[in-house]
């Protein structure tokens, strides 16, 4: 199986299955001298790791990570810097049943029909548990792009309960388990997440990932397009069936005028722009506006209702999956949009240093 890896300058490889021995990866391009160690990364896989709260998957997994190579003394040497974390929580014998049958809705039959063989154990290389290592080598990521580039990430939507976004406040994302900028749609989501956990069912959800304080000029026209490198990036994570990049779809309701992201001169000579609806990029271009995606996550397949489903050996069944799975798995899947938005920028500034180390000043005209 190939294509375990993304990015071009900052490249991510990652390896492992769910019930392995371990999972990990490799991150290769780091610049020399930036501070690192096993503490900086921990408290971003604390905010991913399963048994963190009561409507997530109670496996229950530490995620300890452990830097086995490219630091030295608490600074990267420019060399891979590789990463393990040890899978401690494994009962493979969950999924005994379905050693023979395809889950509706998992990768089970693709993976058989492409190889030949699949590893059913909680999902083998198609598990979310891969995304752990995402998260890891998006806090590398958030190094190279530096203090002044604030990543966030938010839960907008589950089923079909929004958030209000004129009650949005970024400080109550840390005051819920469902990393929701809303505290009333917050606790509307605890009854709501209750009950769906109780009939044994999932559901779906809406992550909203934002970058501010990117540097303008990231991005290369037609086929190296920060946003389609970050719509191909949210897109490859577990469960994710849909992307848009500032309104997104939204925009086809707009008119010409409405769409417009009207711009301004200021006293200092910079551009101000009126608005964001091109989610700060255009043409493919980053132009010092917040970067704004959103991804949507469909339910967890594995239910407790038994669905119609079909054996290996051609016979028809209905089949439950046991075990313990997220009864809505976009609320973990926040911390790894993040991760995810993190690597591309990472990759997209060391791309254009490499091409234009002589970058205008940030939201001036190289004019004359």
């Amino acid at each position: 199986m190939s294509h375990n890896s993304f990015g071009h300058l900052f490249r991510v490889t990652t390896w492992g299955e769910s019930h392995g021995p371990a999972i990990g990866c490799v991150v290769d391009g780091c610049p020399p001298g930036l501070k690192l160690d096993e503490a900086w990364i921990q408290p971003f896989l604390d905010k991913r790791r399963p048994g963190s709260g009561k409507y997530v998957t109670q496996r229950q997994e530490p995620d300890q990570v452990r830097i086995l190579s490219g630091v030295f003394e608490g600074h990267t040497t420019g060399t891979p810097i590789a990463l393990m974390i040890e899978n401690q929580d494994q009962r493979s014998k969950d999924y005994g049943e379905i050693a023979r049958s395809f889950r509706p809705g998992h990768a089970d039959i693709a993976y058989a029909w492409k190889y030949g063989i699949r590893d059913y154990r909680g999902g083998g290389r198609a598990s979310a548990r891969e995304t752990a290592m995402r998260v890891a080598a998006g806090a590398i990521a958030r190094r190279v792009l530096g203090d002044g580039v604030v990543i966030r990430g938010a839960l907008t939507q589950i089923g079909r309960d929004r958030v209000d976004r004129a009650a949005w406040d970024w400080a109550q994302t840390e005051q819920n388990e469902f990393w929701c900028p809303d505290a009333a749609a917050a606790q509307r989501w605890e009854a709501l997440l209750a009950g769906v956990r109780k009939a044994g069912s999932s559901i779906g959800a809406v992550i909203e990932v934002q970058a501010e304080g990117v540097p303008v000029g990231l991005g290369a026209p037609i086929y190296g397009k920060l946003d389609a490198d970050i719509a191909a990036a949210l897109m490859s994570i577990n469960a994710v069936k849909g992307v848009e990049i500032g309104d997104g779809f939204a925009a086809a309701e707009l008119s010409g005028e409405e769409n417009a992201d009207e711009m301004r001169m200021r006293q200092d000579g910079s551009v101000e722009f009126l608005a964001n609806h091109a989610g700060g990029m255009l043409g493919g271009i980053s132009t010092g506006q917040p970067i704004v995606a959103r991804f949507a996550v469909k339910p967890t397949s594995s239910i407790l209702t038994p669905r119609q489903a079909v054996t290996a050996d051609g016979r028809n069944t209905d089949l439950l999956t046991k075990g313990r799975h997220d009864p809505c798995v976009g609320i973990r899947a926040v911390p790894v949009g993040e991760a995810m938005l993190a690597c591309v920028l990472a990759d997209h500034l060391l791309r254009h240093r490499a091409q234009n180390p002589e970058a205008p000043v940030v939201g001036r005209l190289p004019l004359g």
